[in-house]
């Protein structure tokens, strides 16, 4: 499907919306867009359940800053193939298949079409699967990790108790099944007011204002299969500690008010893991790049001070 434009939200300059096929045979929805005289290209990579739209602004503003940019919806959501028969549930196997994806994104879009050098960028899930990317490929020339996938708030569960539920349930073939408690379908604008995603309404809503125009964009909650696969790529990634591990420095960038992701897993990662730094923005919600404009500039900040000495 091609990219969605709404009033306040306007596509950036010149992007391009591309089909990409990857290896194992899933057809995703990709897109770039370069700038004159560029320093370089940002690939950006969302969250769970994220779709490029949501990211238009930012990536507006690495054009400002003279960046061409690329990204991706992944596998099983946003206008990419789903992994089941019902598109609502956020199901995948292995984070492995998540590799792939940015494998075809960088093969066929980023490497023959896009200036270097190349810079990620990484949310949340996306942020876990660009830290995976960077142990086995020398494509970034930095990494920044935004709210990144290093551990979870489990809610109600004690952590052993969801590791062996979602253990068993995978065993059992029902790997499927929605998490308990979570949605079957996606969350609306009529949900800001409790969010833990952002404090802004204005935002909120704008990103709401795509969904509602094109709902085939949208995501219900995890499943016990998406939560078993995360738990592994965590426990994975814990088990870095050399400066060889990681082919390039890294920037996290942590949000002080998240529910989502545990920002202490951060931490440790970047005191246990050599060329990684760590800034914390303590009023942000999970979704920096989606925060109000103080934040946002805070986040901007980061970014141009960690990129600006490869200039």
């Amino acid at each position: 499907m091609e990219l969605v434009l709404t009033p306040d939200n306007p596509i950036p300059p010149g992007a391009v919306c591309l089909q990409v096929k990857t290896a194992d045979g899933f057809l995703l929805r990709s897109m770039r867009a370069r700038v004159t005289s560029p320093r370089g290209t940002v690939v950006i990579l969302g969250g769970r359940a994220d779709f490029m739209e949501r990211y238009f602004e930012t990536m507006r503003d690495f054009m400002s800053r003279g960046f061409c940019v690329a990204s991706l919806d992944l596998r099983g959501q946003g206008g990419s193939q789903r992994l089941t028969s019902n598109p609502m549930r956020g199901y995948i196997n292995r984070f492995e298949q998540y590799d792939e994806d940015v494998q075809s994104l960088m093969t066929q879009v980023v490497l023959p079409d896009c200036p270097p050098p190349y810079f990620a960028v990484g949310h949340s899930t996306g942020g876990n699967i660009m830290l995976r990317a960077i142990r086995q490929r020398n494509w970034f020339k930095k990494c920044v990790v935004v709210s990144p996938l290093l551990g979870l708030h489990y809610g109600a569960w004690p952590e052993p108790v969801a590791r062996l539920l979602t253990r068993v349930a995978t065993i059992l073939g029902v790997g499927w099944a929605y998490l308990p408690g979570q949605r079957r379908s996606p969350l609306s604008r009529k949900d800001f007011a409790d969010n833990p995603l952002t404090s802004d309404e204005r935002r909120w809503n704008r990103d709401f204002t795509a969904l509602e125009k094109s709902p085939e964009l949208g995501l219900g909650g995890p499943t016990y299969g998406w939560l078993r696969a995360a738990i592994t790529s965590i426990d994975g990634l814990s088990r870095l500690k050399s400066a060889k591990d990681l082919r390039c420095p890294v920037l996290m960038v942590a949000a002080g008010r998240d529910l989502v992701v545990n920002t202490e897993a951060a931490y440790r990662f970047a005191a246990r893991v050599p060329g990684v730094s760590l800034v914390a923005i303590p009023e942000a919600r999970h979704e920096i790049m989606l925060e109000c404009d103080e934040i946002r500039e805070q986040f901007l900040a980061a970014f141009d001070a960690f990129v600006a000495a490869t200039d």
